[in-house]
């Protein structure tokens, strides 16, 4: 270790233009896993926020809460079954909206997701700025934050497509984006005198998208036994019955992982090539009594402690470049994908560097001493 440091020290810009590679490579690699998290979370974040064991929803309709429509009194009795701890009716459409007092022709259009929930259900969204809505209150709307990136404030009011309603925000939630697009929620009586008819209305009145089911090892086999039209889902098959979910995560993971692989390689080269460069050191080092051990042991020293400065570098330049993204772009850096991926580089750092550690054992002292520099 003390052997390696010392030629890090004294070898500075050969090893910088390395770490540079390294660097740059860990900084691509977590501003993907950044913006590949952020796009999943606005696919998906109303659900992958939500601790839950599955949905019941329409048989059909491929674990799709959009395709599906299920009886809103099935909740009571699924509560009632073995594992489930509690469960939440959602109903859901999509929509547009544009602020009140606009001129039609103006008017700014924001696509949304309506989102009606029971204000006593687990599913109820938690406010981080503004109030909850009043019960005494008709048209009340519990918005997204990333809304505010549109130009919306509390006690905005709004007017739905297509609806002859407005609605006034009276407060903001976090994290709660669904098919690419901000949520609205809204109590979920309300919400039955929004949907689009498709039949009879006292039939709607009683139907929702689906009902979420919390709890630990759930057993619905007795209950969908006895319906026919309704099958269980869980929490993994309802998020990849999201529309583009799949292809969309798998394009950033295929990206990743190919820039993993082509940094292995090219890391590879480098160390190669710069061991090549000191075999005469390395033969004069077995010469008076340096055993292969001993050198191996500092070469992977040496790209160790190279490779963790240039990825911490690499996690500080990431975080930098946070603070200057605009908000409206879906990035979200988690923790523990940054120690993952960390952990990965160096690991790959390090394998790397074993393609140099062959021919360190092949230096023949003799021969080495015999080369000019």
């Amino acid at each position: 270790m003390k052997l390696a440091i010392k030629e890090l020290l004294y070898s500075k810009g050969r090893f910088i233009m390395i770490g540079l590679i390294i660097v740059l490579i860990s900084w691509l690699v977590f501003i993907l896993s950044g913006l590949g998290t952020g796009l999943s979370k606005l696919s998906t974040g109303v659900l992958s926020e939500t601790e839950y064991a599955g949905m019941v929803l329409e048989e059909g309709a491929e674990f799709s809460l959009s395709k599906s429509s299920v009886n809103r009194s099935l909740a009571e009795e699924i509560s009632e079954q073995d594992g489930v701890t509690d469960t939440a009716p959602i109903n859901l459409f999509r929509n547009s909206m544009r602020r009140e007092g606009t001129a039609d022709s103006d008017a700014k259009i924001t696509d949304i997701v309506l989102i009606g929930v029971e204000p006593d259900s687990f599913m109820h969204p938690e406010i981080v700025e503004g109030d909850d809505w009043e019960s005494s209150e008709d048209n009340q709307m519990i918005a997204d934050a990333s809304l505010k990136n549109e130009g919306y404030a509390l006690g905005d009011t709004i007017v739905l497509d297509d609806i002859d309603k407005e609605f006034t925000i009276t407060g903001f939630t976090e994290d709660q984006t669904l098919y690419h697009q901000s949520s609205l929620f809204l109590p979920m009586d309300d919400f039955q005198d929004l949907r689009p008819s498709q039949g009879d209305a006292e039939d709607e009145a009683e139907t929702v998208s689906g009902i979420i089911v919390q709890g630990n090892d759930v057993d619905l086999d007795t209950f969908l036994e006895g319906e026919t039209d309704v099958e269980f889902g869980t929490k993994e098959e309802t998020i990849n019955a999201i529309p583009g979910y799949v292809a969309e995560n798998a394009t950033i993971m295929m990206m990743l992982w190919f820039l993993m692989i082509i940094s292995a390689f090219i890391l590879g080269v480098f160390f190669y090539v710069l061991t090549n460069q000191k075999t005469n050191q390395f033969g004069v080092l077995k010469a008076i009594g340096g055993s292969n051990g001993f050198i191996i042991r500092s070469v992977i020293s040496q790209v160790f402690i190279l490779s963790l400065v240039s990825v911490l570098v690499g996690i500080g330049l990431t975080y930098l470049t946070v603070i200057f993204l605009p908000e409206a772009m879906p990035f979200h850096l988690e923790v523990s994908m940054v120690v993952i991926y960390s952990l990965v580089l160096l690991a790959i750092s390090v394998l790397s560097s074993l393609f140099s550690v062959v021919k360190i054992t092949r230096i023949d002292p003799l021969t080495a001493l015999g080369r000019g520099e």
